[in-house]
């Protein structure tokens, strides 16, 4: 795997941990009783981002670490996959 294509597996890794991480620990506004005029009440009171974000890195980077473990250390592809059924056009 060269560079550019590790940072685009990262990237598309990091953006999927993002939406994971997203509804941890979301208070809504409506939960709370502290509703703000011109705000829905599915509001989050705070939402913490910086801290998601550092979640998010630390995740992606865990499942990237497995991901490249298993396809460059152990050599894992997709025909090792052998619960999948391979169709016949591809044999």
């Amino acid at each position: 795997m060269g560079l550019i294509s590790g940072l685009a597996i990262y990237f598309i890794i990091w953006w999927i941990s993002l939406f994971l991480v997203l509804p941890f620990g979301v208070r809504t506004q409506a939960e709370a009783e502290d509703m703000r005029l011109g705000t829905m009440p599915s509001a989050p009171v705070r939402s913490r981002m910086l801290l998601r974000v550092i979640a998010t890195t630390i995740l992606a980077t865990a499942l990237f670490g497995a991901y490249y473990w298993a396809v460059e250390i152990k050599g894992l592809g997709l025909d090792d996959l052998t619960f999948l059924p391979m169709p016949d056009s591809l044999r």
